[in-house]
């Protein structure tokens, strides 16, 4: 994780011009994630962002939950001062500098949501004891959902998946870029898993009302909910 939290130190500053030019869709996959979250009983709702990133996804659920509880924590302190910047305007908004995973839930969320940070996990068992966590940090009725970059299911799915995610690529970035920096950086610090696994996961911990709220390829939006 040392260099992963390296080159997102690094990119901070350029990073909302680039996750636009290397994940497909970004914008509407951040809106699904958001959409998902119920907005019963928002006006109490509390929330909790993991790896925040610049806040776009915090702007985001703030623009929908303006009375909400926020809580920021990423592990990139340029990252943070970002994210900082832009939710200056918005109340109730915690911001904290730690990794996620050495994060200590000390309250319950009524939602948990996360974006392109959990594949950073590096095994199958460091995903499923955090997604427990994740889990038992919820209030009954609380949802997690997560939009992330995953496995295609066999070898043929996975072939597909990358051949469109670097054609998606292409329409903005040289093809030697792609390969030698982006797609470097993915073989060498990015874990993702398959989808219907991480579904199984999920369902195993305790989760019901499990889905795919959105999906393109190898970027996916899927949750659900802790039971009463």
């Amino acid at each position: 994780m040392k260099g992963v939290k390296k080159h997102f130190e690094e990119e901070a500053s350029e990073f909302d011009n680039i996750i636009l030019k290397l994940v497909p869709y970004y914008t509407q996959m951040i809106d699904a994630l958001v959409s998902a979250i119920p907005s019963k009983n928002s006006d109490s709702i509390s929330i909790i962002d993991l790896g925040c990133g610049t806040g776009y996804v915090s702007m985001n659920i703030k623009e929908r939950f303006p009375n909400s509880n926020l809580t920021c924590l990423d592990f990139a302190e340029n990252m943070i001062a970002k994210a900082k910047f832009r939710l200056r305007k918005y109340n109730n908004v915690n911001f904290y500098l730690e990794d996620i995973t050495k994060f200590d839930f000390d309250k319950k969320y009524n939602a948990i949501v996360s974006s392109l940070a959990l594949h950073h996990l590096e095994t199958k068992k460091d995903k499923i004891k955090f997604y427990k966590k994740i889990f038992d940090a919820l209030e009954p009725e609380g949802v997690f959902y997560n939009a992330d970059i995953i496995l295609g299911s066999n070898e043929a799915l996975q072939e597909l998946y990358i051949s469109k995610w670097k054609e998606f690529m292409a329409k903005s970035i040289p093809g030697d870029e792609i390969e030698d920096t982006w797609m470097t950086k993915h073989h060498e610090e990015d874990w993702p898993e398959i989808l219907i696994d991480q579904i199984s996961w999920l369902e195993d911990i305790g989760f019901k009302g499990i889905d795919i709220v959105w999906k393109y390829y190898n970027f996916a939006v899927y949750g659900g909910t802790k039971p009463k």
